[in-house]
């Protein structure tokens, strides 16, 4: 018996967008209006990339993006909740999926003494360039017509579930946990014994229950969730049964 925990970072985990608090490192902690506007809907990945030229130009370095990273808050309840989690490793396989980066998901979960938890992340892979610059690439290409250019959440839990089987890994459960419209096209994908977990008033949530109303629901069951404690009492559930 085995259950895959497949988490968003952004707004699920920590509780504000890894991405927009970076600004806190520019001048004044805002963009200009020219390089805020430069953004194209579902292009985000390469407008994050022009807001790192910008803070490179203005001499932010390193340092002192680790630094701001690291304040940003967990979720209420998500440190106890991956605690509980580690401790039941032999039971849980746990994976993010994120819109985010490497880099930040890395120094956001190192600083909290929770990267083991998690067996896998995919996310758009950062680094810094050998003049101190971040940059940021697009986590794959793919053909669905759903999601962002850069990411598609259903095609990595496809391929990842794929990539298990292939070495005789199957589950019994796959909970889904996340917030935002992105995190749809994933939970469309799964069956009538997973479980979605959106977060209580975000676009996930929204877009599940729009679909129950024109009366297409998902398959899998949905339970919504405000804080991670709830999500705990679930998976306590889960593994008594």
């Amino acid at each position: 018996m085995k259950f895959l925990l497949v988490f968003d970072f952004d707004h699920t985990i920590i509780d504000e967008n890894s991405d927009t608090w970076i600004v806190k490192c520019a001048p004044e902690k805002k963009l200009p209006n020219g390089l805020r506007n430069s953004y194209r809907a579902g292009h985000w990945t390469e407008y994050m990339g022009r807001v790192f030229v910008y803070l490179g130009d203005n001499g932010v370095e390193e340092e002192e993006m680790k630094r701001t990273m690291t304040t940003i808050p967990f979720t209420a309840g998500m440190v106890d909740l991956l605690g509980f989690i580690g401790e039941n490793k032999e039971l849980f396989d746990c994976i993010i999926v994120s819109d985010s980066n490497t880099v930040f998901i890395d120094w956001i979960l190192k600083a909290a003494d929770l990267h083991n938890v998690f067996d896998e992340v995919f996310t758009n892979p950062a680094a810094f360039s050998s003049t101190g610059y971040l940059t940021v690439q697009n986590f794959h290409a793919h053909h669905c017509a759903k999601c962002p250019k850069n990411l598609c959440k259903r095609k990595v839990l496809k391929e990842f579930l794929d990539k298990q089987s292939e070495r005789g890994v199957s589950y019994t459960q796959i909970v889904y946990i996340g917030d935002g419209g992105n995190d749809l096209c994933p939970v469309m994908f799964l069956k009538k014994d997973d479980i979605a977990m959106p977060r209580q008033g975000y676009t996930l949530e929204k877009k599940i229950s729009r679909l129950a109303q024109d009366f297409s629901p998902v398959e899998c069951s949905v339970l919504v969730w405000s804080s991670a404690t709830e999500i705990m009492s679930y998976l306590k559930v889960l593994i008594k049964e």
